[in-house]
């Protein structure tokens, strides 16, 4: 099977998912792989079509493995992460979906699996339109099904019953963010740590232990700043706290840790096994989260995996952006032994994904199956590259 062409497509600032690039790969054999990254949708697509994508076809193969090294060495060269990394994850995800799709088998099939019989999943706690207005300091809120930013800060017990009833094994919360605006995150009140402990009382309040809380803060805090949230969150027994500060530094994320008693997750925001390494070979994380559409696709990720799981780590994979990295995580989740959750945003499942994708696998009583269909085992709908203000842009042919 020989790659032919690229393909992005940018929904565009009127769409649920204004941030996201799909990318479709095309080869000789007629199929279609489908990808995506997240943020400066445009930016991303520039690099693919004036530097990536005519290196990428001059190739020809459609090997995940030869792809993954002619982009990430060629951009190395000035950098190779950020943006980068985003695009060559994007075309890897597509890849694997092909390559899947061309033998006929689930792509955790083709990665190995299954080794785990069922992936639980937490549902992060926020809305429908989240994607569309997050900023720093808060997170969209209105009137649908599942506000559930909204839910966690005004009626956290109620929300924390109705996610214990639907099976959800635990829930991910960030009410110390819209306090973060305030002395730049250097510190944080006592009055606003006090609100922002108030979420995790009543959700003990109403359903104890049933089920377990996920501490979020967006790389916003200092270093002083988030060792006393950290301590102050003890009493609740938060499963981890996650990005309390930017995972940029490990000495720093070694202080954290020695600080508190809660387990450490890092972090999404690293990029490549080089980023993960020292954090995993040091014992500062508790647990590895990856993101595969941001941190190097699936080729990467299984690296990623490898190096915790010879630590003997879980990992848990990110989803807050769009259905392609939810199924990726999903599939890499089912070919992890050390996999133990996986990220959802039920309001993106309900109401966001079906809007772009159809059969989307949902988790059912808590947790994922796994996937029967070939590849990823989702396609874009046929008509969202002709929907007003979509951005479409081919290199090589279909």
């Amino acid at each position: 099977m020989r790659l032919t062409g690229i393909e992005t497509i940018i929904p565009g600032d009127g769409s649920p998912l204004p941030e996201i690039v799909f990318v479709r790969v095309h080869t000789d054999q007629g199929i279609v792989g489908h990808g995506e990254t997240y943020y400066t949708p445009r930016a991303v697509a520039a690099y693919i079509h004036e530097f990536l994508a005519p290196k990428i076809l001059t190739l020809g193969s459609a090997s995940p493995e030869a792809v993954w090294e002619l982009g990430y060495r060629t951009a190395s060269r000035f950098g190779g992460r950020g943006l980068e990394l985003r695009a060559l994850s994007a075309i890897d995800v597509a890849l694997w979906d092909a390559l899947a799709v061309s033998v006929g088998l689930p792509l955790h099939v083709v990665l190995g699996g299954p080794s785990v019989d069922r992936v639980p999943v937490y549902n992060t706690c926020a809305g429908p339109s989240y994607g569309k207005s997050w900023k720093i300091g808060g997170g969209a809120t209105g009137a649908g099904r599942f506000e559930d930013y909204d839910a966690f800060l005004q009626r956290p017990g109620e929300l924390a019953r109705e996610l214990v009833a639907e099976g959800f094994a635990g829930m991910k919360i960030w009410p110390f963010d819209r306090f973060a605006h305030r002395a730049g995150a250097q510190h944080i009140a006592p009055e606003d740590l006090r609100a922002g402990l108030e979420p995790f009382e009543k959700i003990r309040e109403a359903v104890g232990s049933q089920i377990e809380i996920m501490a979020e803060g967006h790389g916003l805090w200092s270093l002083p700043a988030a060792k006393k949230i950290a301590r102050a969150l003890e009493p609740f027994q938060p499963a981890w706290i996650e990005d309390l500060i930017v995972a940029d530094n490990p000495d720093a994320l070694a202080e954290l840790k020695r600080s508190t008693t809660i387990p450490l997750l890092v972090s999404e925001y690293l990029m490549s096994r080089f980023e993960y390494s020292p954090i995993i070979e040091r014992g500062i994380a508790d647990q590895v989260m990856i993101d595969p559409t941001w941190c190097g696709g699936i080729t990467e990720s299984r690296r990623i995996v490898a190096l915790a799981d010879a630590k003997r780590l879980p990992v848990t994979f990110h989803d807050c952006t769009g259905p392609f990295t939810l199924l990726a995580g999903v599939h890499l989740g089912f070919s992890s032994p050390n996999a133990s959750y996986q990220e959802v945003v039920r309001a993106y499942l309900s109401e966001v994904y079906p809007q772009f994708v159809d059969d989307l696998p949902k988790p059912g009583r808590g947790a994922y199956v796994p996937p029967t269909r070939p590849g990823l085992g989702a396609v874009l709908q046929t008509d969202v590259v002709d929907r007003p203000g979509v951005e479409v842009q081919l290199t090589g042919k279909r």
